[in-house]
């Protein structure tokens, strides 16, 4: 599976709610793939600007060269034709079977049902393009369908995921179920016991009976410690590598229920899923300022739809840590880091955690005596986006580090400045290709506080980093960071860079 712009794409939506929600869900023909949005928030009081985009959908046709084969039924054309084009997008209409709108007796939705009919469609996408396998995109519960595909479905029938399924992208899906701040419990206790228009499947129990195949199902319901976002790893599952969790940091603008969903869950969320709850450990991700749906939504969003491009469809991906640094000892400091990654000619971040959006980096201090190491971001360049073939694919990480002095639990706050970092600068990091670089590639990078003038004019010449390991199709490379954060961090505290191709 490695040409990913020949394979089918499946767009599988959220969940509808009961039948009300159902019958609007199915009017839509593209099922919610085809909506955009034209408000951002930018700026450190969030202000809103218009900023249109024109749908996922709109922009797969026109950039990745994708098709639509509707033509009145998408069901009745996949059936008519025994041959029909590898790079085109299909939508799973799993909900229409539920719907009161085409007259007769809608039947009860069912996810474990949904998930055998997406198996159905992949299966015939396979026979009638020759494609190895589909791109699956999920907003919310669709994740959930996905999985339960992936986790249950699949395996109950003796078949191996990662033949069917070359990558998967989730937008704002509740891999590990929905929890509410309110209620001490009572709110989940009352969704899963009376199953209130089928919310019970965001529950552990239904949660665990849909992502747990037959032969490995406890008729008593999940073990202790069951952490429902875990995916298998193994021979024949979906590598975790090729599944991305795009998570939602903005619950605010979430307005369903009068915004009484938003509150409930709580600030540390999207509006609807907790941040985290919204990833797979180990699954490649990115956090976005962006709610769960609505106006400012993940799904109809231009970080969104960056994310999912260049996961799908890039050549390189980069990996980027802070590595060997040792916090100062002292018991009574918090320390976090925040970041954000901004890839070089889009008017979006792709990336970013702050403590303001509840999603910073918590560093925790080594053992005694030894450094520590956390993840910071992980991006995907595709060098066909640049602006000329002889230019650097070029992104910068903005890092920031925050001490808190906390007693007890509590944070003392008389010598705290807020909204202000012990360290800040950013890392311009310029990833070269053979046209760029003839010969080989190469990675230069950068600290903005030793670059003069604007980053814009920044020419990462010279020799590039050398490469720090010998394996092939492996390059990595280590920063120090600026004299400045010692005193923090330590002076071996350095950002390691790890770049490999990616298809």
């Amino acid at each position: 599976m490695d040409d990913n712009r020949r394979l089918p794409l499946v767009y599988v939506r959220g969940f509808a709610g009961g039948t009300r929600g159902i019958d609007k869900a199915v009017d839509d023909p593209f099922y919610g793939f085809n909506e955009g949005s034209v408000h951002v928030r930018v700026g450190g009081r969030n202000k809103p600007l218009f900023h249109q985009f024109e749908s996922p959908l709109l922009r797969l046709l026109r950039e990745e060269g994708y098709e639509l084969l509707v033509k009145g039924d998408q069901e009745a054309y996949l059936a008519k034709h025994t041959e029909i084009p590898a790079n085109t997008i299909w939508i799973h209409r799993f909900y229409d079977r539920s719907a009161t709108t085409w007259g007769g007796s809608p039947q009860e939705y069912r996810l474990e049902t949904a998930a055998t009919d997406l198996l159905g469609l992949i299966d015939r996408l396979r026979e009638k393009t020759g494609a190895p396998g589909v791109l699956l995109v999920a907003h919310s519960m669709g994740g959930l369908i996905c999985r339960c595909l992936l986790q249950k479905i699949l395996p109950d029938l003796g078949r191996a995921a990662a033949d069917c399924v070359a990558k998967f992208f989730t937008y704002g899906t509740p891999h590990g179920g929905i929890t509410f701040d309110l209620g001490g419990g009572l709110l989940e206790r009352m969704r899963d016991t009376f199953g209130i228009q089928g919310a019970d499947i965001f529950g552990p129990r239904r949660m665990y009976e849909f992502l747990t195949p037959s032969a490995r199902t406890d008729p008593d319901g999940p073990p202790d410690g069951w952490d429902a976002r875990l995916m298998p790893e193994g021979p024949g599952t979906l590598p975790l590598q090729q599944v991305f969790c795009l998570v939602g940091t903005n619950p605010t603008d979430y307005d369903v229920a009068l915004g009484l969903s938003s509150a409930a869950v709580g600030p540390h969320s999207d509006g609807l899923v907790q941040i985290e709850r919204a990833y797979v450990p180990g699954a490649q991700r990115a956090y976005v300022h962006r709610s769960h749906s609505g106006r400012y939504g993940m799904v109809n969003s231009e970080e969104g739809y960056q994310n999912l491009r260049r996961f799908l469809f890039g050549d390189t991906r980069v990996e980027a840590s802070l590595v060997d640094y040792r916090l100062p000892d002292d018991d009574d400091l918090v320390w976090q880091a925040e970041t954000r990654l901004s890839v070089r000619g889009l008017p979006v971040p792709m990336h970013e955690r702050f403590a303001a959006h509840w999603s910073p980096i918590q560093l925790d201090a080594g053992a005694v005596g030894q450094e520590a190491s956390v993840q910071l971001a992980t991006t995907f360049l595709n060098s066909g986006l640049r602006a000329a073939a002889d230019e650097s694919m070029r992104f910068v990480l903005g890092l920031r580090l925050i001490s808190l002095r906390e007693e007890g639990g509590i944070f003392k706050l008389f010598d705290h400045l807020e909204q202000t970092a012990d360290f800040a600068d950013t890392l311009v990091i310029d990833v070269g290709t053979p046209e760029a670089d003839p010969g080989a590639q190469g990675i230069r990078a950068a600290w903005n506080s030793e670059i003069e003038g604007a980053i814009r004019d920044h020419n990462a010449a010279g020799t590039p980093r050398a490469d720090e390991d010998p394996a092939p199709g492996r390059w990595v490379a280590h920063i120090p960071l600026p004299a400045t954060a010692a005193p923090l961090v330590g002076p071996d505290a350095r950002i390691r860079l790890v770049a490999t191709p990616w298809s």
